[in-house]
């Protein structure tokens, strides 16, 4: 990427790209080494009006979820292309690799049953689809991290390139092992929240799901009371910064309900969804991403029905409870029309993910529709 060319006025934003900014021929590592695959316009970003956003004051309610903004380079791509609530990919407190190679593969289309059965198995597809950025994928990488000196740094200079109207998040996650206790997940969680404090996040985001690792660290959002007891802990470690819970879908409505009357008071709200877990196979029925990686989580387009249904079912439930609680929606988020969905179904902010490998557009192009978004 060449972050030096100058930013240009235009009167039409550009198309999706035909090639994505992430590149699927190469390895998380690389693709974090490399810096994003972009050689594109910077037009200019229009002028909005500022809205509230936790207690800040934010160009806009857009913005990118703990995906692409591996390091200091793509944070500094998604900022100058106006994405105004940027999210640092999830840091651990020791080193992690990705799973190896292939991380990224696009899916066939399956009959209906299959999008709604996480039991029933997933047809791939060879290479890439036509329009691949309305298309579903399933992404297998594994919440890798990098050393935490490594990451001290980069999140102090992703803080200091936040442009006028921007917040940065910083998601985290704690690590566990065979030997972890409980007691060990939640100190985990909890100090790496306060040090995404003093390293400068205006708000903090605790993954609490992730459909590529051990259940310890992917299902928290499910265990309620320990849901609850890492909240407390981190809470207590981050004071009065606006504090978050990533959680992945949750079908039954009282048990969301549950879930969120736990969580009101301590924290300040749910970024839903996490990418549904599902099981991919290649056109032979093997695991496509290889052994013991039977199951991969769904990226781009079909996650969208799933996470606006959770997405209505968590603002009502809220509403309904006087719950306090703000809703950040992820999930299937590869177009305008989707973003002023989520917004009108009462999200609070509209995040994308891998569909902003492919259009790192959108925000500009969102903004040109609606101002107020």
């Amino acid at each position: 990427m060449n972050i030096a060319q100058h930013t240009q006025p235009l009167l039409q934003v550009p198309p999706p790209l035909t090639a994505p900014v992430y590149r699927l021929d190469r390895t998380w590592e690389q693709n974090a080494a490399e810096g994003p695959r972009f050689q594109g316009v910077f037009p200019e970003v229009p002028k909005t009006p500022t809205k509230d956003f936790l207690g800040y004051r934010v160009a806009s309610r857009i913005g990118v979820a703990a995906s692409l903004l591996m390091n200091e380079r793509w944070f500094e791509l998604y900022s100058r292309l106006g994405f105004d609530i940027l999210t640092y990919k999830t840091i651990r407190s020791r080193p992690r690799l990705a799973h190896p190679w292939p991380n990224w593969i696009y899916l066939d289309e399956p009959p209906a049953a299959v999008h709604g059965d996480a039991q029933l198995p997933w047809p791939t597809i060879n290479g890439v689809p036509p329009g691949a950025v309305a298309q579903t994928a399933a992404g297998s990488i594994g919440m890798p991290s990098s050393p935490p000196d490594t990451w001290r740094q980069d999140i102090r200079r992703c803080r200091a390139l936040l442009r006028p109207g921007q917040v940065m998040i910083v998601s985290v996650v704690g690590t566990a092992d065979a030997e972890t206790t409980q007691q060990q997940i939640i100190d985990d969680f909890s100090t790496l929240a306060g040090e995404a404090k003093d390293l400068g996040a205006q708000a903090v985001e605790m993954n609490f799901s992730c459909p590529n690792v051990g259940k310890r660290e992917s299902e928290v959002y499910r265990d309620i009371e320990t849901a609850g007891r890492i909240a407390k802990a981190a809470r207590a470690a981050v004071g009065s910064l606006p504090l978050l819970v990533k959680v992945g879908p949750i079908e039954e409505r009282e048990r969301m309900a549950e879930l969120l009357q736990h969580l009101a008071g301590v924290v300040d709200g749910v970024v839903m969804i996490n990418s549904p877990s599902r099981l991919i196979v290649d056109a032979n029925g093997a695991s496509a991403f290889g052994a013991r990686r039977e199951r991969a989580g769904l990226m781009g387009g079909a996650v969208f029905d799933i996470a606006l249904s959770c997405v209505r079912n968590a603002v009502e439930l809220i509403r309904r409870d006087k719950l306090g609680l703000r809703v950040l929606a992820v999930g299937g988020v590869n177009s305008v029309e989707r973003i002023k969905a989520f917004a009108d179904t009462g999200a609070d902010a509209v995040l994308g993910a891998s569909a902003c490998a492919w259009d790192p557009y959108l925000a500009i192009r969102a903004k040109h529709s609606d101002p107020m978004l």
